[in-house]
C-alpha cells in the first residue's frame, strides 16, 4: 500500500503533453493505476509507444501502453457509447487495460449529446468551443437528483424507465431553459427514435462487462496512483475565462479530494506545458499568431473539426503560466503534502528564432536551454523535458518525482 501519488496537470489550455508524461511515469511504476480526475471522453491525450503504436486516449488512462490500469474517479464523466469504441481500438493494438470506476461517476446519455450539439449549433459564430460530446450537459443534468445517472445506476432494473423519464421530462425542461424551441432535423429524429435508448442500453450492458466497480477510497490498495488531469488550468470552471471553460476543475482540487478519501498523504504534481501555447476551441488566447516564428509545429492529433475549428497558436506566456500554477498551488491541501515541478514538451519543434514572452517582453531562448530557463522564470523546479513524442524522448531530472 502506497500513500504517495503522482499527478500530471495541464498548465494552460490543454494539449500540453499530458499523455506523454503519464506514459513516462507509468513506465517507471509497474502495476500503476492511472486515475482520471476530471473531464470525460472529450479529452484527447496522445501517446506513441516505443514500438510506434499510437493512440489518442479519451476515456482510458494514458499509461495503458506501459501496462497501467485505469480508474474513473467520482469526478470523471463516463461515456459508454464511446468507451467501447476506444476499447476496440486499443485491442487492435494488443492492449486491454484493467478498467475500474467509482460507483458515483456520472454517465453521459445520448440526450446530453443531443442538447450539447443543439446548443452549440444555435450559438453560431459565438460558440464556446465545445467538443459536442455532452460532457457539460451531463454535469448539468446530474445537478438535479431526479434526473441524475451515475455508474451504479446502470445496474438498476428500471434503467429503461429512467432513460425514458430523462428523455421525456428533462430534455424539454433543459431545452426551454436554453431558449431552444426547435432541434435540427437530424437531432430531433435521434431524440424521438426509441432505438436511441435501445442502443444506449446495449452500450451500458457492454460497459458494465468491461468496467469493475471500485470506490475511490480504496485506491491505495492498488499500485502507484498516477492522477491524469484533462484539459488545462486555463479552462478550469472556477478560474478560466467564462464562458470558454470546461465544466470541471482541471488542477489539484479534485485530486486532493480523492487523495483525502483514499488516504493518500503525499502528492507530486507535474505541471505540463509545451514550449509554446496552443488552444483548440473558442476563447481568449493572448498573443495569438497565425504562425509561430522559431517553431516547427507538429500536431497530428488536433486536426480542424466542426466543433473546435483549427488549432490556435501563441508564444508561451510565462506570466500566464506563473499565475496559473501559483493559483492552483494556493488551494487548501487539507494536510496533504504537495511537491510541484514543471515539464516542458515539444522542444524538438523549437528552432532558431524561438522565443517566449513574459509580461509583454519578448525573450529569445536557446532551445537547448529553454526548459531550464522557463522553469526558473516560472518559479518551479524542472522535472522533465521532452524532445519528441515518445517516452524515450523524455528526460527526467534527478530531483523529479519518482
Amino acid at each position: 500500500m502506497s500513500t504517495r501519488a503522482q499527478a500530471v496537470i495541464g498548465a494552460l489550455y490543454g494539449d500540453e503533453g499530458k499523455g506523454l508524461m503519464v506514459d513516462r511515469l507509468a513506465a517507471a511504476a509497474p502495476g500503476a493505476v492511472v486515475v482520471r480526475s476530471n473531464g470525460g471522453a472529450q479529452a484527447g491525450h496522445t501517446v506513441v509507444g516505443p514500438a510506434g503504436r499510437r493512440h489518442v486516449f479519451h476515456h482510458i488512462g494514458s499509461g495503458s501502453f506501459a501496462g497501467a490500469a485505469t480508474h474513473f474517479s467520482r469526478f470523471f464523466v463516463a461515456h459508454p457509447m464511446l468507451l467501447l469504441d476506444e476499447s476496440a481500438a486499443l485491442s487492435q493494438l494488443g492492449v486491454k487495460p484493467e478498467i475500474s470506476s467509482d460507483p458515483r461517476a456520472p454517465v453521459t446519455t445520448p440526450f446530453d449529446v443531443i442538447i450539447n450539439q443543439a446548443l452549440e449549433l444555435a450559438r453560431g459564430a459565438a460558440r464556446h468551443g465545445s467538443c459536442g460530446l455532452g460532457f457539460g450537459e451531463t454535469i448539468e443534468r446530474n445537478l438535479h437528483p431526479e434526473f441524475a445517472l451515475s455508474t451504479k445506476d446502470l445496474f438498476r432494473p428500471d434503467l429503461h424507465t429512467r432513460l425514458v423519464f430523462i428523455r421525456d421530462a428533462w430534455v424539454p425542461i433543459r431545452l426551454a431553459a436554453l431558449g431552444i424551441t426547435a432541434l435540427p432535423a437530424e437531432l430531433a429524429t435521434a431524440l424521438a427514435d426509441d432505438t436511441t435508448i435501445a442502443r444506449f442500453e446495449a452500450d451500458c450492458a457492454a460497459y458494465l462487462d468491461r468496467v469493475t466497480l471500485w470506490p475511490d477510497r480504496r485506491l491505495c490498495e492498488r499500485g502507484t496512483v498516477i492522477f491524469e488531469a484533462a484539459q488545462g488550468l486555463g479552462l478550469d470552471q472556477d478560474r478560466g475565462a467564462f464562458p470558454h471553460v470546461t465544466r470541471s476543475n482541471t488542477g489539484l482540487a479534485n485530486m486532493l479530494a480523492i487523495a483525502a478519501e483514499a488516504g493518500i498523504t503525499e502528492l507530486d504534481a507535474t505541471y505540463a506545458t509545451r514550449c509554446y501555447t496552443t488552444r483548440h476551441g473558442a476563447g481568449p488566447l493572448k498573443g495569438e499568431v497565425p504562425a509561430l516564428p522559431g517553431v516547427n509545429v507538429v500536431d497530428p492529433t488536433n486536426a480542424p473539426n466542426e466543433w473546435q475549428g483549427r488549432l490556435r497558436l501563441a508564444p508561451l506566456d510565462l506570466g500566464l503560466l506563473r499565475e496559473a500554477t501559483t493559483r492552483d498551488l494556493s488551494l487548501d491541501r487539507g494536510g496533504i503534502a504537495v511537491r510541484a515541478g514543471l515539464a516542458v514538451t515539444c522542444l524538438d519543434q523549437a528552432e532558431d528564432g524561438f522565443a517566449v514572452t513574459d509580461c509583454g517582453e519578448v525573450m529569445p531562448l536557446d532551445p537547448a536551454k529553454a526548459a531550464s530557463e522557463i522553469a526558473d522564470l516560472v518559479g518551479l523546479p524542472l522535472w522533465a523535458e521532452s524532445w519528441g513524442p515518445r517516452r524515450g524522448d523524455v528526460r527526467l531530472r534527478v530531483d523529479a518525482a519518482a
